[in-house]
């Protein structure tokens, strides 16, 4: 009778194939991921900030021609910091990774590589990193010159002007992959482009007006970045206003 009973019945071969599949996400609900908000404003405003300073720099409006606000010399060091490395860096290279989360390649690539430019621009100004101090550049000033030629700032137009077409050419492939997207973003990339065209060609040709004219350009797309950001942060749960991005009419129509 012991031995009888304690023998467990093995389910038949029909209970084990009508047996439900485990579903992960439905049958554990406190393991289900929680929605995520768009991390694309916050890149955005990142974004456009840098560039509004740095193109008001090239304008040269208010008199102020030297970019010292954004890469961080002496007093200004704090605000550069705020602007280049937290807001324009840190925050919009998080952006980036959240991108990368949300599934959106592009928004992705586009803010971590614009963040990781302005994270490295001003680490180059940092003491800490003594890239142009002592245990640097110090002892060879035209060595330093040369590498932050590749940074914007630097006095030397053929190394400047092909830093700045290095990064027209990638902004060039990025407006490519807004194509099938709408007018707003579009013209963010466009202008960015035209504006980086600019600034190479004046350092190229050291015409002044070039320069001016890229920085006009970089206003713009610092605009359009703002609209683009909010277009994106206001919607009926915060707000009355609705921006229109002006879809495309070969656009792909989003599915309910």
């Amino acid at each position: 009778m012991a031995a009888a009973s304690s023998r467990r019945p093995s389910p038949g071969p029909e209970r084990d194939l009508e047996a439900p599949a485990y579903n992960y996400e439905k049958d554990t609900p406190h393991l289900r991921f929680r929605p995520i908000a768009n991390p694309a404003p916050l890149g955005l405003c990142g974004f456009a900030l840098t560039t509004f300073v740095l193109s008001l720099i090239n304008v040269g409006a208010a008199g102020v021609v030297v970019p010292n606000i954004v890469v961080g010399l002496g007093m200004l060091l704090k605000i550069s910091l705020i602007i280049a490395l937290a807001y324009g860096g840190a925050a919009q290279f998080a952006a980036g990774m959240w991108e990368f989360v949300c599934g959106n390649t592009f928004g992705a690539l586009a803010f971590t590589s614009y963040g990781g430019f302005w994270i490295s621009f001003a680490a180059i100004f940092i003491p800490g990193f003594d890239i142009a101090g002592n245990a640097g550049y110090a002892k060879d000033p035209a060595m330093l010159h040369n590498a932050l030629g590749h940074y914007l700032i630097c006095t030397i137009p053929l190394t400047l002007a092909l830093m700045i077409l290095g990064w027209c050419i990638f902004t060039a492939i990025m407006l490519v992959g807004t194509l099938r997207t709408n007018l707003a973003l579009f013209g963010l990339f466009f202008t960015l482009t035209l504006a980086f065209l600019m600034l190479a060609i004046s350092e190229y040709a050291g015409n002044a007006g070039c320069q001016k004219a890229g920085g006009y350009f970089g206003l713009m797309t610092a605009t359009l970045a703002w609209y683009n950001a909010a277009a994106g942060l206001w919607n009926p749960t915060n707000s009355f206003v609705k921006l229109p991005l002006g879809a495309f009419p070969w656009a792909e129509k989003k599915t309910a």
